[in-house]
């Protein structure tokens, strides 16, 4: 599989999310895809210290520990870089959330640093995401404590996800002038559908175009999205789009997606998977795939090449007359 870089590390450039593994993906069909990922070249797996708490009877545990059972059984933990997150687990638990967040706080962060790699059977981290935003904690004690995760080799890069652009660069400056190790990724929800003016996603936001732009004008600074194949809506009837992305500029985008589909005898799928991978700046895909049917559907997209044209297409969607 064709690797990108991540502050010094080489990656997949598709990465696997597990956020129902251990829950609502059961264990043999999670390590299938866990199997058949790293035999197609995946090296980038994603998880949280969340994954899944709102599922019924679940604590946030079951990714984590699914994993490290895996990563023992199969002894390929050298082989893979492992990224999770913290902050977002609501405290206690069953509290309201995300008022009740754990939030980012010193020792919120180290000791689910250590429970994380306890459950996930590692000496360190090679990614750890701040989740969400957490403003009861000043942005300089949490820089500080990612980067002192570093420093004592903990964990390789830090990152952050679901934070507003100019906190991102805020934290990044707090970091530099202070000669720390800083965000140096970050992972935002992100689809080739742009949701309507003014929805509302929590605290999950839509990918912004200032963190965009952003992103173009700082090279050491890698994207990554989530829900970008919108749980299936791109292909399958079943599934209707998110009610923020029910609208008219939605259409016109399909359209064109699915004529560009058709002319490279591609899905849909596929199609997003290539116009995020080949943007600018570039977007690393997080996959949310619970069959191994759906990953290989994935992993074909990086063969799939869209010419000037076709991304001017989609970039530029019609609008109506």
């Amino acid at each position: 599989m064709e690797q990108r870089q991540l502050s010094g590390l080489g990656v997949s450039a598709l990465c696997l999310g597990t956020m129902y593994f251990g829950t609502t993906v059961d264990e043999q069909r999670a390590f299938a895809v866990l199997d058949r990922f790293v035999e197609a070249g995946g090296t980038f797996i994603d998880t949280a210290n969340t994954y899944s708490f709102w599922v019924p009877g679940g604590t946030g545990v079951e990714s984590e520990e699914l994993l490290g059972r895996w990563l023992a059984s199969r002894g390929v933990r050298d082989d893979v870089v492992l990224a999770t997150k913290v902050g977002a687990l609501p405290d206690p638990p069953g509290a309201a959330w995300p008022e009740h967040a754990e939030g980012l706080s010193h020792e919120v962060v180290r000791a689910q640093a250590t429970a994380s790699m306890r459950r996930l059977g590692t000496d360190h981290l090679d990614v750890y995401y701040a989740h969400i935003e957490d403003r009861r904690t000043s942005l300089h004690d949490t820089v500080t404590t990612f980067a002192s995760l570093v420093t004592d080799g903990l964990v390789r890069v830090v990152g952050c996800s679901n934070h507003a652009a100019w906190r991102v660069a805020a934290a990044r400056e707090i970091a530099k002038a202070s000669g720390l190790p800083g965000f140096t990724c970050v992972q935002q929800r992100h689809t080739y559908l742009r949701p309507q003016p003014g929805a509302e996603f929590g605290a999950n936001p839509h990918i912004s175009d200032e963190m965009l732009d952003y992103a173009r004008t700082e090279p050491d600074l890698t994207v990554l999205g989530y829900s970008v194949l919108l749980s299936g809506a791109y292909t399958r009837s079943d599934r209707p789009l998110p009610e923020q992305y029910d609208h008219e500029d939605s259409r016109r985008r399909l359209a064109v997606l699915a004529d560009v589909a058709a002319e490279l005898g591609a899905t849909p799928n596929q199609v997003v998977l290539a116009w995020l991978l080949g943007g600018d700046p570039p977007v690393l895909p997080v996959l949310g795939v619970s069959s191994v049917a759906q990953l290989d559907e994935c992993l074909d997209a990086l063969t799939l090449a869209l010419d000037d044209e076709q991304r001017r297409r989609l970039n530029t969607a019609p609008t109506p007359l």
